[in-house]
């Protein structure tokens, strides 16, 4: 009899462990989960499946669109083509520039790949009305077009499917059932695309101005943009570094 009492005993201890774990689990899946929503107040990025018909947006570049914007393209388009050759011969440098016409969506720009697996740097039209020259435009232009030179969503890939892995085994050593597990898993992506992404703003930030002084545009005065928006801060897990230190980056890299 005191010998089942014992089991009795252990069994409920063993399940007490399990919730005990489970509970952990969830608080720190939970506060991860918390603590990457908290560091990602940026500006969203668009999904490619929720890009705009390709068709419209070209009408849109050619004919529909600020002179500013026209003007931006016209110059610096062959720039980035140019310089995504030279530096990367195993790439596709084909780069198409479009843009959203939706009124509703943020101002926002960046670099994805359409269906073909073109290189696509998308603006939104909020964001070009928001410039205020086509120095502001152009130094976009070549920030989005560095970002595919230098391989950024490939490298944030990486990281990602890293960060998934050591989630997943970090919630699965912790005995964490499949639903959290799962759970980690895409957290661990959010968290681990997120690893290097103040690093690369920077290099993008050195390369475009660079091309953007190459197609006769002035970097310094495109980057003061960064002077009209708020700033994001040194944030741990931020996507974007300090204005002061883009612009100084920029600054850095035109020699001024």
């Amino acid at each position: 009899m005191e010998q089942g009492k014992g089991l009795a005993r252990s069994t409920f201890g063993v399940k007490l462990i399990d919730i005990r774990v489970e509970t952990s689990m969830r608080i720190i899946v939970l506060g991860l989960f918390f603590l990457v929503v908290s560091c990602s107040r940026q500006i969203p990025q668009a999904p490619v499946s929720n890009l705009p018909q390709s068709s419209n947006l070209q009408a849109a570049v050619v004919k529909d669109l600020p002179k500013k914007f026209r003007v931006a393209v016209r110059r610096m388009r062959p720039i980035i083509v140019d310089t995504c050759t030279k530096l990367r011969m195993d790439m596709n440098c084909n780069f198409k520039i479009s843009v959203d016409l939706n009124p509703k969506s943020p101002p926002n720009a960046f670099q994805t790949f359409d269906e073909k697996g073109r290189p696509l740097l998308l603006f939104s039209i909020t964001l070009i009305d928001d410039m205020k020259n086509p120095d502001e435009i152009a130094f976009v232009i070549g920030h989005e077009g560095a970002h595919h030179i230098l391989g950024h969503l490939e490298h944030q890939k990486k990281s990602a499917v890293g960060g998934s892995t050591l989630f997943e085994v970090l919630a699965a050593t912790l005995g964490g059932s499949q639903q959290s597990v799962g759970v980690a898993s895409n957290i661990g992506a959010a968290v681990g695309a997120r690893n290097y992404s103040k690093t690369y703003e920077l290099e993008a930030d050195r390369l475009g101005a660079q091309m953007t002084l190459s197609g006769g545009f002035d970097p310094v005065k495109g980057a003061a943009y960064f002077t009209r928006i708020p700033d994001p801060g040194n944030k741990f897990l931020g996507t974007h570094p300090p204005n002061r230190a883009r612009i100084a980056a920029v600054r850095a890299a035109v020699g001024r």
